[in-house]
């Protein structure tokens, strides 16, 4: 699939997490971060969309410690988001 194609499904993947906290953490890390993702980060969020929402969140705010393969820059920049958004 082309870059913009892919782009546009992890958009939307990110965005229709299923919990609105979910899609504003992950939704938001994504729109603030991968206009300058390389193409192996990439594939890095791509893979961590597979995982459980509760998971992501709780690694991202450091409730639960983050597995080591998904333990790196990546996630060290979703932490620095330092909170979960609350929907109103």
């Amino acid at each position: 699939m082309d870059h913009e194609t892919r782009i546009k499904r992890l958009r939307f993947r990110s965005w229709h997490r299923g919990t609105k906290e979910a899609d504003l953490m992950i939704g938001g890390f994504f729109d603030a971060h991968h206009a300058g993702w390389t193409a192996d980060e990439l594939d890095w969020f791509e893979t961590l969309l597979e995982e459980q929402d509760v998971d992501i969140m709780a690694w991202a705010i450091g409730s639960l410690p983050c597995p080591p393969q998904w333990d790196g820059p990546m996630m060290h920049a979703m932490r620095q988001l330092g909170y979960v958004p609350i929907a109103k």
